[in-house]
């Protein structure tokens, strides 16, 4: 059976190639090793492989099996070593290397500025470090605020500053279960941000500018300028932004979450979706041509340049770049009259993607385009023909339900372990709003044709207005449906795998009828629920309390089992992106329920005995005073910026744990932090150290 499968996957190169470049990625990420760990195997291993060319031809054949696994390890080996070149922290010009606190630095503006709330942000490289009076060339990048009332007039890409205020690491919010956003930021090679007002740099005469960078982002501004002519509903126009060229400003954030829990969020994800729709589209067109050589030659030319015309416009973002080379990929397959190894294709994309950067594997964005394809080229067919539809409309709107239907076997088991949820209705809303999506696309591309001529912008404008107008009231009657998400689902890492596998051999059962294959889904099951079963009895014991960072706000989960109460500001918990950002993702893996928010009641300073530990909330100030008995506390949270300090509340609790939420700012925490210090006291600050997590 193993040899049958060998056999089977030598039609498969990159296949196999790619699997070996995933394992070597993987092992040089969580394992770390050097690379003259790396090198020495490898050398090895290339020798081994030399050697072959000295035997003769009896020997080769007779260990044509072992060439074969030297180079598959020789792969496993470029895997490690391209991750290590890509994590910029093994670069030797890294600033980091050389920089110091207070240290002057050149630093280029990588993109035009982004309004915030209270600042302005841009991604920022530095280009050089003063060390010791001496400018020394480094590599890096950095997250520049500036404060809204001090910034300069003429910032933009390619503008120069020079800055000398002390960079600040990346930090995680803490909160458990939320975002690695250090991590996030350290695979495009960010590791530091400073936050600057007008006295905190110098702008330089110089500039640094990339033509190629410059024309994407003028050509972005001519595109959103041309939108914002022509279309003048704001809630509209974020949706076209986002469609057309993947600019998410101007969402309304309550329309994003339903877009999210419909199952249409990729519509405004700009994604493989939008390539595979002007893909369609252009091969519908040469269908219609008569066959000759000119149209062999013509129609890859003209797709292969129209995606990346469409790629550049829409500013060339990871997720559509991956999506053209997936489709560039295809398209010289099938020029090469290879259409029946669809998955060596795939495969052979991927690859090229994880060679130039071998952090695409951890993108939920990669995942779910390769995963998607991959379950529409295993599945369309079977499901498609499954049922015969005479009638043309119908026989196309089924084309269209078998696509998405095909499109989420494999994706599924991704949503769920990244989003915690499952959109119910998903096929319902797809069935319209993904063919009007892609009318409201190409009508998009005819506005920025016609932009020129005004009466035809402005009605093309009107048309896309009222389309979106449609698709937004359309996806948010559909969300309001009591049942549209299945929300709070919690699967873990050795969960994702074992619903991968249950879905491969259910797949195989169905599609060949092998009862190796049903058995082999059973045991997956069943291990599945195992898992499952052991999690849940696990949580129904919890007791807990988490102290949660929350910027500008304190939030506190007390947990008991699989129920909670909540105590903290109402902001919190009325506040969609605050809640979902911050409290969501810890709630659902400790399985508490959250359809309804318990709050304790608003008492100041109070004292709450859980599972046999006093705790105080502590939120007003208390008058200095020195109590005959100490009252004994074990931790004693600091919910509001009050002025009692540490010595004062020393004489009236004894207690030796402080615990300061996120709404103390930080030059009050670095203060508490030595009041502590001197009395041998310890402190915890959620702001400084992440969330605050104490089990009972």
């Amino acid at each position: 059976m193993f040899s049958r499968a060998a056999k089977h996957l030598k039609v498969y190169p990159f296949v196999r190639l790619l699997g070996m470049l995933i394992t070597g990625i993987i092992i040089q990420w969580y394992l770390h090793p050097s690379l003259k760990i790396i090198l020495c195997p490898t050398v090895f291993i290339f020798c081994v492989s030399a050697c072959f060319l000295l035997l003769n031809d009896v020997k080769k054949f007779s260990f044509d099996w072992l060439r074969g696994v030297c180079i598959l390890l020789l792969f496993v080996s470029t895997g490690m070593m391209l991750t290590w070149a890509q994590n910029i922290r093994n670069n030797p010009r890294w600033f980091n290397k050389i920089y110091k606190p207070a240290d002057a630095m050149i630093v280029t503006i990588e993109e035009p500025l982004v309004e915030k709330p209270k600042s302005f942000k841009a991604l920022a490289s530095i280009n050089a470090v003063d060390d010791n009076n001496k400018w020394q060339a480094t590599k890096g990048y950095i997250l520049l605020y500036f404060k809204k009332h001090s910034i300069a007039l003429g910032l933009k890409y390619g503008s120069q500053i020079v800055l000398k205020k002390t960079l600040l690491s990346i930090q995680n919010s803490g909160n458990p279960a939320a975002l690695d956003y250090n991590r996030f930021c350290l695979f495009q090679s960010i590791t530091n941000q400073v936050f600057l007002s007008g006295n905190d740099y110098v702008i330089s005469p110089t500039k640094n500018i990339n033509y190629l960078n410059q024309f994407l982002f003028s050509a972005r501004d001519v595109a959103l300028k041309t939108m914002q002519q022509n279309i003048h509903s704001q809630k509209a126009l974020g949706i076209a932004e986002a469609l057309l060229i993947g600019y998410r400003n101007d969402l309304d954030k309550d329309l994003v979450q339903a877009y999210s829990n419909t199952g249409v969020v990729h519509i405004i994800a700009i994604s493989g979706m939008h390539i595979a729709i002007i893909y369609a589209m252009l091969v519908w067109f040469f269908k219609i041509l008569k066959p000759s050589k000119l149209k062999k030659w013509l129609e890859p030319i003209t797709i292969l340049l129209v995606i990346w015309v469409f790629t550049l416009i829409a500013g060339a973002a990871p997720s559509i770049s991956r999506a053209s080379v997936m489709f560039t990929c295809i398209l010289v397959g099938k020029f090469l009259n290879r259409n029946g190894n669809i998955y060596n294709t795939l495969a052979a994309s991927a690859f090229v993607l994880l060679v130039y950067n071998p952090f695409n594997l951890w993108d939920v964005g990669f995942q779910l385009s390769y995963a998607a394809v991959f379950s529409i080229v295993t599945f369309f067919k079977t499901i498609y023909t499954s049922i015969y539809i005479k009638n043309k409309l119908l026989d196309k709107l089924w084309q269209l339900t078998s696509v998405t239907l095909a499109a989420q076997i494999f994706a599924i088991p991704i949503v769920i372990y990244h989003f915690h949820q499952l959109p119910i209705l998903f096929l319902i809303s797809n069935l319209i709003a993904v063919p009007l999506s892609g009318f409201i696309l190409y009508a998009e591309l005819a506005l920025f044709c016609f932009s020129w001529w005004h009466a035809a912008a402005a009605f093309i404008g009107n048309v896309i207005e009222a389309s979106i107008k449609f698709l937004n009231g359309f996806i948010q009657y559909i969300d309001q449906t009591y049942f549209s998400v299945w929300d709070g689902l919690h699967i873990s890492i050795w969960q994702l795998f074992i619903l991968f596998g249950f879905i491969s051999a259910v797949s195989i059962w169905l599609l060949y009828k092998s009862k190796v294959a049903f058995i082999t889904s059973l045991y997956f099951t069943i291990v599945f629920f195992i898992l499952r079963d052991i999690d849940i009895f696990n949580h129904s014991q919890q007791q807990k309390l988490i102290v949660y960072n929350v910027p500008q706000h304190t939030a506190i989960d007390f947990i008991s089992s699989n129920s909670f109460c909540f105590s903290g500001d109402s902001l919190v918990l009325t506040d969609v992106s605050l809640r979902n950002f911050n409290l969501r993702f810890s709630r659902i893996e400790d399985r508490i329920s959250v359809n309804k928010n318990i709050l304790i009641p608003n008492m100041h300073n109070k004292i709450l005995n859980l599972n046999g530990k006093k705790i105080l909330l502590l939120d007003q100030h208390l008058n200095k005073a020195t109590a005959e008995k100490k009252i004994k506390i074990d931790v004693i949270i600091i919910t509001e910026d009050i002025k009692s300090s540490i010595r004062d509340l020393q004489n009236i609790f004894d207690c030796n744990m402080y615990v300061l939420s996120g709404k103390i700012p930080l030059w009050k925490a670095d203060q508490l932090k030595k009041d502590c210090a001197q009395l041998h006291l310890r402190l915890h600050s959620v702001s400084q150290q992440a969330a605050f997590v104490l089990k009972f």
